[in-house]
């Protein structure tokens, strides 16, 4: 089967399903497969695709009819202008996470510039936040931490692949894998698990079928997370350390509350393009 003849057939097996643009995803795991660039499908629509992978595309297919994540086909996904390796069994990146490491990257350049500083990232999944920060200020030393171990492989397969020194992964739940680091970070950072548990059916299938349900389940009303880590962090700041966490669309007020009832001040809530509540955020004093 040629190249055109087969994302036809692609097509055909995804034109139905509620994905966004099932006509590019075709393309861009046949190219993936083929080890070339898009472009060349474009331009040799007409050229024969060997059977082993036209039976592997089909298979791929297959699995995105399902609603298995486009991210873990290619096992690639953007964020921050890196392109970072994702599998099965991380958290997708997705841009809303995005407000939270400019933020971070903007408060460190005002406050810190030239100065060595250490991060945490309480959670780190495929090391988003953290390699993030590690990639784009090089004064920083940033922790991440994670509870299970696909996600530390992904973090350390990522911080290969972008070439970082200045950063390390540990396995642990929340402050273990530091407990003798205190009043030691400047900046602790986190996107916790925040889906109330009775809405984690609601969410779309490739996310509640195929995303870990681990770095989605925050509890009975989504706040378990929050509790846990803002009633520790001051122990691990220094004094005026920043707290940060990415929240869901309508925990603002809630994670604002909790914060300052554990003694943060400044604590303000930033939001999302769409003008929703994305992140909150505030000083240890």
């Amino acid at each position: 089967m040629v190249i055109n003849e087969l994302l036809k057939l692609g097509l055909e097996i995804l034109k139905d399903k509620e994905f966004s643009n099932p006509q590019l995803e075709s393309r861009i795991i046949l190219a993936k497969l083929l080890d070339v660039d898009k472009s060349y499908i474009y331009a040799y629509g007409d050229k024969e695709v060997p059977k082993d992978i036209e039976s592997k595309f089909l298979e791929l297919i297959s699995k995105r009819a399902q609603g298995f994540p486009f991210q873990y086909i290619i096992n690639e996904k953007e964020f921050m202008g890196l392109t970072f390796y994702v599998e099965e069994g991380v958290l997708v990146p997705r841009p809303d996470t995005e407000i939270l490491v400019e933020y971070v990257l903007d408060y460190i350049k005002k406050n810190y510039e030239n100065k060595s500083i250490k991060v945490l990232d309480l959670g780190s999944g495929s090391g988003a936040i953290s390699l993030s920060i590690a990639k784009y200020v090089p004064n920083s030393y940033v922790y991440g931490i994670d509870i299970d171990d696909i996600p530390l492989k992904v973090c350390n397969i990522n911080k290969e692949r972008f070439n970082l020194s200045n950063v390390e992964f540990l396995k642990g739940d929340m402050f273990a894998p530091i407990y003798n680091m205190k009043n030691t970070f400047h900046i602790i950072a986190s996107n916790p698990p925040y889906i109330p548990r009775k809405e984690i059916e609601k969410l779309q299938r490739e996310v509640k079928d195929f995303e870990p349900r681990l770095a989605l389940d925050g509890g009975e009303d989504g706040l378990d997370f929050y509790r846990r880590i803002i009633s520790q962090a001051k122990e691990f700041l220094i004094s005026d350390g920043l707290l940060i966490f990415e929240i869901g669309y309508d925990q603002g007020l809630a994670v604002k509350e909790i914060m300052e009832h554990n003694d943060f001040e400044d604590v303000k809530i930033l939001k999302d393009l769409q003008g929703l509540d994305r992140v909150v955020l505030g000083n240890c004093r």
